[in-house]
């Protein structure tokens, strides 16, 4: 399996525009009319919201993202990001009354276990703590046993590129599963692995000549904690999500990982944020990507993305793990489009979705709160912003997009004659070559 770097997924992004500027003719214009009102999702839907340990707990461990964070000094000092290992309470309770009935995290394994072979009981206790008060809310876990943070004993022994590594990884995994399997969460093995290998070998944690191994570790701690989930919890439902990649860059940057892990998914995990069109390739860099509230958003590139993935996978589950809008600072987008406004197109395109057949069980918003994004507490993703650089009270401050989530959990979605904000483009780089060839549109 190849790894790819953000300056080659961009590369790929040109490919793909050129790609749909040659190929897209000859497509015949095959869509159905789209239908002039849309269903609710249903009962069943599972409507959450998304968050994870490192980004957003505060009171960090010794881990390789503490280490990262002190040898960059470019990078924002983490401090207690939102402090979500205080006020786990409060934010669970904001989630509830949302109406979500699934809250993401991750158990952090820097906390669990501070040393080779020593589990950390008061670490088992917080997360003890934290699924008590979801439960006592309603709310099921989606539990992420690895989102790109390990212990800095770990990081010592040179982290994925040891050979010791996936035994060490597999012994906390199991312990984890074995607590808390009882609960019925759904999982998430590895977050987004793909870019886990990017983080690693951007922040110097791993060099290229070992890309390779990391990958084939990945894959194989996967394929094993999944056996062991399904032996605690029969009927259990897993997955390592993706961060779905515009247009022909998809099964370059992801299949490899796909691929190894197809036959132990129980339902596709989907990251999706960004959606391309040929013009906006002229004016991406690869320093747009830590610029996140630049890229562009393209609400309907969900509809592709869940597309792609019903053909891979026929008939399979798709949940949308990770969806949402960035913002400088919490700032107002220069465009006026508003995080509610982003968030009704795209609950829209997830019901057009499922009008046509395609089988998606699930949405989380990214994120409930703003967090630490990798580096740097500028791009907010909140439904509540929270201030971190110059508010001590790290107050959770609603966006437009708490009452608009709100609205979307007590009806089942949008209104039936809900029309997007922001309309479909004409030719689209999500998944190529039908969105730029045959594109989908809303009635008039």
């Amino acid at each position: 399996m190849r790894n790819v770097s953000r300056r080659q997924v961009f590369g790929l992004f040109a490919a793909a525009g050129a790609a749909a500027l040659t190929g897209s003719a000859a497509l015949a214009q095959a869509r159905p009319a789209p239908p002039a009102t849309v269903a609710p999702l249903g009962s069943d839907f599972l409507w959450g919201v998304a968050s994870a340990g490192f980004q957003c707990e505060g009171h960090a461990p010794d881990s390789n993202w503490t280490r990262y964070i002190a040898t960059h000094p470019d990078y924002d000092r983490y401090g207690d990001a939102v402090d979500f290992f205080t006020d786990y309470r409060s934010d669970i309770a904001l989630a509830a009354g949302l109406g979500v009935g699934v809250y993401r995290i991750s158990i952090e394994w820097a906390r669990v276990q501070p040393r080779p072979g020593t589990w950390d009981e008061d670490g088992f206790a917080f997360y003890d703590s934290v699924l008590d008060t979801m439960a006592a809310h309603g709310i099921r876990p989606m539990l992420t046993l690895d989102h790109w943070v390990y212990p800095g004993w770990a990081a010592d022994r040179g982290g994925w590129a040891h050979p010791a590594m996936l035994d060490d990884w597999l012994a906390n995994a199991r312990t984890v599963v074995q607590r808390y399997a009882a609960r019925n969460p759904l999982w998430v093995t590895f977050n987004e692995p793909a870019f886990y290998i990017v983080n690693e070998t951007t922040n110097g944690g791993l060099s290229p000549a070992n890309v390779p191994a990391m990958q084939q570790r990945l894959a194989q701690a996967h394929n094993s904690i999944y056996d062991d989930i399904h032996r605690m919890q029969p009927g259990a439902l897993v997955t390592s999500n993706l961060a779905y990649v515009v247009g022909s860059a998809e099964p370059v940057v992801n299949g490899p990982m796909i691929d190894a892990i197809a036959a132990k998914l129980d339902y596709v995990g989907i990251d999706y944020y960004y959606g391309h069109t040929p013009q906006d390739l002229a004016h991406l860099s690869p320093g747009d990507a830590k610029q996140l509230w630049k890229m562009p958003l393209q609400p309907e590139g969900i509809y592709y993305a869940l597309e792609y993935y019903s053909r891979r996978f026929p008939g399979k589950p798709l949940y949308v793990v990770e969806n949402g809008m960035p913002t400088e600072n919490g700032a107002p987008r220069p465009d006026g489009y508003t995080r509610a406004d982003d968030l009704r197109d795209t609950v829209y395109w997830i019901q057009r979705a499922r009008h046509d057949g395609i089988n998606v069980i699930g949405y989380n918003y990214w994120s409930i709160t703003d967090n630490y994004e990798w580096g740097s507490y500028t791009p907010r993703f909140g439904l509540y912003t929270v201030d971190v650089r110059t508010d001590p009270t790290l107050t959770r401050q609603p966006t437009d997009a708490v009452e608009a989530y709100r609205a979307i959990t007590r009806r089942g979605g949008v209104a039936a004659d809900y029309r997007p904000t922001r309309g479909p483009v004409s030719c689209s780089l999500v998944d190529l070559p039908a969105s730029c060839g045959d594109p989908v549109t809303v009635p008039h």
